[in-house]
C-alpha cells in the first residue's frame, strides 16, 4: 500500500461534519458491496484507516477507495478470517505492505469477442496462465441478467476472459432439444398444486423421480439421504452404450467399445406445465443462483470461484450453462481450434445413453462453455474431493436426452474458500475431444500420473539434499570430536 506522509506545511483539510461524514460512510460501504465485501467486514477496517490517516477521506476515497479494498485484503493472514470480519494485529503497518490492484472496469477494458471469432481464450483450463500489464475487475459479469451480482476481481493481471455471459442454455445447431408439452402427460405433473408443493401432507406427482420424495428440504438443500448416494455411487454404477455416441465422433467407421458412463440421479423439478408456483420449494435450479458469488484470479489455474458467505452442506451453488452442442459438432470443433488455444471442458449429457439401443447424432448431446457460459465456466477442477458436485435435473422435459446440470455443495463450505468439482477426466484418453489439461487441483487423490510422477521426482530429490546435508553435516561433527 502506498504511505501518505503528512506534510506540516499544508493545512489539514477540512473535517466534514456529522451529515458528510455519515455519506461518506455509507458510500464507502457501497463501493465496497459492489466487490462482494459485507459492511461487518469494511467497519473496523475503515475505522483504523480513519484513524491512521487523522480523518482525512481524500486519502481513503481517491482511486475509487482502493487503500480501502487493500487494507481488507492485507488485514488478515487468510480469507477466512476476512470473512469473519476480524482485522490483523498489524494493522498500524498496513501502509508497508504491498499494494493490492483492485480497480473497477476502465472505459479502455478489451471488449468481449465476438460470437463468431473462432480463437477463443478460456479460463478454467489448468494450462499456462497469461498475463495482462492491465487489472481487468468487473462489479457484474451478468451483465444484469442474474437476479444476484457476481463481480470478477483481478489481483494479479490475468488476460481478461473472452465470452458472452448467458444465463440460460441455447443450441448451437444440430442438437435435438425437444420443448413440449405434450410430452408431459398429466400424470407426470402436479395441474392441480397452488403454492408450495414441499408444504403438502402427501407428495404430488413431481416427487416420483427421486423415489416418492422431493429432493429438497423446505429450507431449499438438498436431502441429505439423496446428495450422499449421489456423492457415493456404487462402484458398479456403470452402463455401457453398445454404440457409444462419444467413441463414434472420434471414429464413425471403427469406433472403439464404450468406456462406460456413471448412472445418474436425477432431480425432477416441476415442470412449467404444473399448477404451483414460482415460489415453490421444488423449483430451486431454476430460479438460478442466490448465492453471493465472486469469480477471483489465482497464481497458478487462471479464474476461479468462490462465495463471500458460508454455504451449508446441500446448498444450490448455479448451473452449468453453455452451448448445447451434438458430440459431432464438439469434436469437429475443436479439430479446427487452434493449438494454443485454450478451452472450457465440456459436459456430456450421457445420463440416459445407458437406455437407448442406438442414440443419432442430434440426440447424443453436450454442453460447451467456452464462447457462451455463466459462473460456473469458471469453477475449477479438483480431483475426488472436490467441494461441489454435479447432480442432472428434469425442468422442462421428460426426455433424458437433454437435461440441466447444476452444482450442488457435497459439504460444509466457508466463505472465500475456492468452490471446485470433478470434471471426470481420464488423464490418459489422448482421444478425447478435448485434451486433458496438467492438473494443478494439489489433491492427494489427483488422478494425473504426469503431475504426480513429477512431485515425486522433486520430494525424491529434496529428501536426497537433505539428507546428502545431513551426512556432510554429521561428518563435520565426527572430524570436530576427534
Amino acid at each position: 500500500m502506498t504511505t501518505h506522509k503528512k506534510d506540516s506545511k499544508t493545512s489539514a483539510p477540512r473535517a466534514p461534519d456529522l451529515n458528510e461524514q455519515k455519506q461518506k460512510v455509507e458510500k464507502a460501504y457501497s463501493a465496497m458491496a459492489d466487490l462482494g465485501i459485507s459492511t461487518e467486514v469494511v467497519k473496523p477496517v475503515l475505522k483504523n484507516l480513519l484513524n491512521l490517516y487523522d480523518g482525512n477521506w481524500e486519502l481513503i476515497e481517491e482511486d475509487k477507495y482502493r487503500t480501502l479494498a487493500d487494507a481488507i485484503f492485507e488485514s488478515s493472514d487468510d480469507k477466512k478470517s476476512i470473512a469473519e470480519g476480524s482485522t490483523s494485529s498489524n494493522m498500524n503497518t498496513v501502509t508497508h505492505k504491498k499494494r493490492r490492484k483492485i480497480i473497477q472496469v476502465e472505459d479502455d477494458m478489451e471488449p468481449i469477442a465476438k460470437p463468431t471469432c473462432p480463437a477463443v481464450q478460456s479460463d478454467n483450463s489448468n494450462s499456462l496462465v497469461k498475463r495482462n500489464s492491465k487489472f481487468h475487475n468487473d462489479n457484474d459479469i451478468t451483465r444484469g441478467t442474474e437476479k444476484i451480482k457476481i463481480p470478477l476481481i483481478d489481483e494479479i493481471g490475468l488476460e481478461p476472459p473472452k465470452f458472452l455471459y448467458i444465463p440460460q442454455n441455447i443450441s448451437y445447431q444440430d442438437a435435438y432439444v425437444p420443448f413440449s408439452t405434450a410430452r408431459i402427460s398429466d400424470g407426470d405433473c402436479c395441474l392441480k398444486c397452488t403454492g408450495d408443493c414441499l408444504s403438502r401432507r402427501v407428495p404430488c406427482a413431481c416427487s416420483r423421480e427421486t423415489g416418492g420424495e422431493f429432493a429438497y428440504t423446505s429450507k431449499g438443500l438438498l436431502r441429505e439421504e439423496f446428495l450422499d448416494a449421489c456423492i457415493e455411487p456404487k462402484k458398479h454404477d456403470l452402463f455401457y452404450c453398445q454404440d457409444c455416441p462419444l467413441e463414434k465422433a472420434k471414429n464413425d467407421d471403427n469406433p472403439e467399445p464404450c468406456k462406460g458412463h456413471v448412472l445418474r440421479k436425477f432431480i425432477k423439478e416441476c415442470w412449467r406445465k404444473c399448477g404451483c408456483t414460482m415460489n415453490c420449494g421444488n423449483r430451486v435450479v431454476q430460479r438460478g443462483p442466490t448465492c453471493k458469488l465472486q469469480v477471483f484470479s489465482t497464481e497458478d489455474k487462471g479464474w476461479a470461484v468462490r462465495s463471500t458467505q458460508y454455504l451449508p452442506k446441500g446448498s444450490f451453488i448455479c448451473e452449468y450453462v453453455g452451448e448445447i452442442l451434438t458430440n459431432t459438432e464438439l469434436y469437429e470443433r475443436n479439430k479446427q481450434s487452434q493449438v494454443n488455444e485454450r478451452h472450457t471442458y465440456p459436459v456430456l449429457l450421457d445420463a440416459d445413453w445407458g437406455s437407448e439401443q442406438g442414440l443419432e447424432d442430434e440426440e447424443a448431446l453436450c454442453l460447451d462453455a467456452t464462447r457462451f457460459g455463466n459462473v460456473a465456466r469458471f469453477i475449477n477442477h479438483r480431483c475426488s474431493d472436490s467441494n461441489l458436485i454435479e447432480i442432472p435435473v428434469e425442468i422442462e422435459t421428460p426426455h433424458h436426452h437433454y437435461y440441466h446440470i447444476a452444482f450442488f455443495t457435497k459439504r460444509d463450505i466457508d466463505p472465500f474458500e475456492e468452490l471446485t468439482w470433478d470434471y471426470g477426466i481420464d488423464f490418459a484418453d489422448v482421444e478425447h475431444p478435448i485434451k486433458a489439461f496438467k492438473c494443478q487441483c494439489a489433491s492427494p487423490h489427483c488422478r494425473d500420473v504426469r503431475r504426480k510422477a513429477v512431485a515425486e521426482i522433486k520430494k525424491k530429490d529434496s529428501r536426497g539434499k537433505k539428507t546428502a546435508s545431513g551426512s556432510t553435516s554429521r561428518g563435520l561433527n565426527r572430524k570436530q570430536v576427534h
